[in-house]
């Protein structure tokens, strides 16, 4: 049977006990079980395999006293981030010639795993991006001090990740493994924390002067983060993202009905494309396109599903080098309201299909654009 959100938050520890059910928490996904005969390299993590090892940092996690005070929001949402903080790692260890063990990508992998679990079972966007955030950066803490430019890459992270969240779960990863420089790991993440107080961010995103300043910080490793860049835009693109069948044409028609689009769909169908075929002379087509507008400094919209930060970034570049003020507009719908619509769209994308894109699914966040619309559930909110 398919867990819910209530099932999830339901195995959150409580006052008094503060128990972790843990045979009903790893009866929920076979991706738990999965952890208990995954490997890890035994100089970072005597403790064995990964399913030990996340025992023990939820374990250390439920026992902080600064854990157990945070808003019911909160600390289920860092309780689950510790549950499924490496659930990538099954997917990514490898054995090494020299023998040791790694897993590199895994933080990454790991967000979108999680990201998946928990849209099918009906998370909380918010409370779920959180969660993911905190996933994809839990090592950060780790080695935050020992980069050559720390405050610049806490100022990242706060737009991503809450940072005085993300440092108490890295204290009690630190906490649940068994290695020589324990305390060693435990001081950087003390020392991480100081980082992103003093950066102004520990708490909540870095305040910067405008949208254009964030956005430039971004993508310039040159900026100063307190410098008010000039906001002079050529044009305003409306840039949509989304899995097959979750609205965008839709909604473009009913919000924007006069608005240019440069749609790939469209493209596809006028050059008789197949959609899983070479795509090059598809996109070089809507890139021609997108062209024409830009320099005629004309406003439009770009339509294509845009579900990973790579594949968003090539088009994003493209309109940044243009001068354009850019909105995101990101729709998810739930997971079986996604799959109705497709099946109601002329062009139905297999069932299949779409699961393992939605496996690999990255909302847009605000580090990309000058503003994010967010739609779920056909629920606005920015």
């Amino acid at each position: 049977m398919t867990p819910t959100f209530k099932d999830l938050i339901a195995l959150v520890p409580q006052v008094p006990e503060w128990r972790v059910d843990w045979p009903a928490l790893w009866s929920l996904w076979p991706e738990f079980t999965a952890l208990d005969t995954c490997p890890q390299d035994p100089v970072h993590h005597g403790e064995g395999d990964v399913g030990t090892h996340t025992r023990m940092v939820v374990k250390a996690l439920v026992s902080d006293a600064k854990w157990r005070a945070l808003p019911d929001n909160d600390r289920s949402m860092l309780f689950w981030a510790a549950c499924l903080h490496d659930i990538g790692k099954p997917t990514t260890t490898q054995h090494e010639d020299d023998g040791r063990i790694t897993s590199r990508g895994h933080s990454r992998i790991g967000a979108n795993i999680a990201r998946f679990l928990l849209w099918q079972v009906g998370a909380p966007f918010v409370w779920r991006e959180a969660l993911c955030g905190i996933i994809l950066h839990h090592q950060l803490p780790f080695w935050l001090i020992e980069r050559p430019d720390p405050r610049r890459l806490a100022i990242q992270t706060s737009w991503t990740c809450r940072p005085d969240l993300l440092c108490l779960h890295a204290h009690a990863d630190a906490l649940g493994r068994i290695c020589d420089d324990q305390q060693a790991i435990i001081e950087n993440v003390d020392l991480a924390r100081l980082v992103f107080e003093e950066a102004g961010c520990l708490s909540a995103p870095f305040t910067f002067a405008n949208d254009e300043s964030r956005v430039a910080y971004f993508e310039r490793d040159d900026r100063d983060p307190h410098f008010a860049a000039f906001e002079d835009f050529r044009c305003h693109v409306t840039v949509m993202s989304g899995l097959p069948g979750a609205g965008k044409d839709t909604w473009l028609a009913h919000h924007h009905p006069d608005l240019p689009v440069v749609s790939l769909d469209a493209i596809r169908a006028e050059l008789n494309a197949s959609a899983t075929g070479n795509q090059g002379y598809v996109v070089h087509a809507a890139y021609d396109r997108a062209k024409d507008h830009l320099r005629a400094r004309r406003d439009f919209a770009w339509n294509a599903t845009n579900i990973t930060a790579q594949v968003r970034s090539k088009v994003l570049r493209l309109l940044r080098d243009y001068g354009a003020n850019i909105r995101i507009v990101y729709l998810e719908p739930a997971p079986n309201t996604l799959l109705r619509q497709n099946a109601d769209r002329a062009a139905v994308v297999p069932q299949k299909v779409i699961l393992k894109m939605a496996e690999r699914l990255e909302p847009p966040t605000l580090s990309e654009a000058h503003k994010v619309d967010y739609v779920i559930n056909g629920n606005r909110f920015v």
